[in-house]
């Protein structure tokens, strides 16, 4: 059984999530040659301040436009 892990900052809607996996499992099934059914997919949704690039914490984007 193929399984995947996505982690992710910050949060995804119901939408986003459905989205991804539908893609992910696609992809795998057609590569790996596994039935659609058997794909396992975890989505981790971190917050930015637990995540670091470069010494320095994610902030938060701003999504005001």
């Amino acid at each position: 059984m193929p399984y995947v892990n996505i982690r992710v900052a910050g949060q995804l809607d119901a939408a986003q999530k459905e989205e991804i996996c539908a893609g992910v499992t696609e992809i795998i099934s057609k590569v790996a040659a596994k039935p659609k059914e058997s794909v396992l997919i975890f989505i981790d949704e971190v917050e930015h301040g637990n995540i670091s690039h470069g010494g320095k914490l994610l902030q938060k984007p701003n999504c005001s436009a």
